[in-house]
């Protein structure tokens, strides 16, 4: 049986943990809902998670009743809304244990996040012949702004293979290191296979060799506790909307020496302290990065989200998830013709899976016939794909309120799916 590695200490504090999924489920009023006449098992978290009421709403007070333009008004709306917005960005330095509110700016999310770093950071800074390594595991928004800055700058693109169970290959990696490394972005979970990667290693590894370290932490921030300063990364990013937040916001965490360093991504309002017509002078953190009017309610929901997740027992919810892995994996290996994809120990929620005699899109299909909501395709890892040998895979994805019922409709659904076709 494989699940998600639970250490002694962790057991220990999970003799007093107590995770009541049924409570959890209730916070969110979409699984209530049915599709095609079945109960609702929603189980593609890993692409976009579902939101609680208390992010539904903290947005909605904020629409109705405190809404303004932040940091421009002098009046009690454009005031308050400020310290809302503001709110929101000391909440997730908390979260993530940043040294400094400066260190934390609000994207659209963490594909703008990556590309913000490869076009100050990497673009300003690299010189033709650096070297930026990236995994084997990466989604393309961790992919493709790398390839873009390369081919305009004249930099060198490594990727550091994975092993047939879906690790990271350390020895690989030590071997790609060279002081010509200046750049290493990796995930923190695979999007696709579930792998945990070993940040805190990759990242002393890096920096021995004069490297700056970015961690693309979609589904890490979900499925693991995140302290930024342990991890010892230079540039963490993630999605609001993967924690139970809003679309169209995320965060770019970086080391506030560093984004110092950084020119300003984008020109506009609020980005400036002053403007003529012969130059500029750029804004202190975090406002230089931020041009333009934000994303202010979807902050304060993504405010709302931090203080919901911090609201469940975190080592209890880990080992939630570790049983429904375990328990889905066990169902999973009795079907005929299903193939796991990325049996790695210690993984997170995410299961990849593909069937011999069936489509993945045709596997979703079915499911969503019998209430399950899978994701099927690429994944956004192409690269991936080829390694495994496969054009897509289906993958179903746990959030915190995936319970053993939701386990047991896949399981029941895949059973049809294995009738129909095999």
């Amino acid at each position: 049986m494989m699940g998600i590695a639970v250490s002694d200490s962790l057991r220990s504090d999970l003799a007093t943990a107590v995770f009541d999924v049924d409570a959890v489920r209730r916070d969110f009023p979409i699984l209530t809902s049915q599709v095609h006449g079945k109960r609702l098992a929603y189980l593609d978290s890993g692409a976009s998670a579902q939101k609680p009421l208390a992010v539904l709403d903290a947005m909605r007070n904020a629409y109705e009743h405190e809404y303004a333009n932040v940091h421009r008004g002098a009046y009690w709306l454009s005031e308050t809304a400020t310290q809302n917005y503001e709110a929101a960005r000391s909440k997730v330095r908390a979260f993530i244990n940043a040294a400094d509110d400066c260190e934390v700016i609000f994207t659209r999310g963490a594909t703008e996040a990556i590309n913000l770093v490869a076009q100050t950071y990497a673009r300003s800074l690299l010189k033709p012949g650096d070297e930026i390594i990236i995994s084997g595991l990466e989604h393309h928004s961790n992919i493709v702004p790398w390839q873009m800055v390369r081919d305009d700058k004249g930099l060198v693109l490594k990727v550091v293979p994975i092993t047939d169970d879906g690790r990271f290959d350390m020895d690989a990696f030590e071997a790609l290191l060279t002081d010509r490394t200046k750049l290493v972005a990796i995930a923190h979970v695979s999007n696709v296979l579930g792998t945990v990667l070993p940040v805190a290693e990759i990242a002393a590894k890096a920096h021995a060799a004069g490297a700056v370290v970015l961690v693309d932490g979609c589904q890490g921030i979900v499925h693991r506790p995140v302290d930024v300063q342990a991890l010892g990364c230079d540039f963490y990013a993630f999605s609001g909307h993967k924690l139970y937040g809003p679309t169209g916001i995320g965060i770019l965490w970086g080391r506030e020496a560093l984004l110092d360093r950084m020119p300003p991504w984008m020109g506009g309002g609020d980005m400036i302290s002053s403007v003529t017509f012969e130059a500029s002078e750029w804004a202190a953190l975090p406002a230089k990065f931020e041009a333009g009017t934000p994303a202010i309610v979807q902050a304060i929901g993504l405010g709302a989200a931090v203080d919901y997740v911090q609201s469940i027992n975190h080592a209890a919810a880990l080992e939630h998830e570790a049983a429904l892995l375990a328990y889905a994996i066990d169902g999973m290996q009795a079907i005929d013709g299903l193939t796991l994809h990325g049996t790695a120990p210690g993984k997170s929620g995410i299961i990849a899976f593909s069937m011999s005699y069936a489509h993945p899109h045709d596997i979703a299909t079915v499911l969503d016939r019998a209430g399950v909501a899978i994701r099927a395709g690429h994944h956004c890892c192409q690269p991936l794909m080829d390694r495994c040998g496969v054009p897509a895979m289906a993958r179903a994805s746990f959030g915190v309120y995936t319970n053993k019922d939701d386990i047991d409709q896949l399981l029941k659904a895949l059973h049809t799916v294995q009738t129909l076709f095999a």
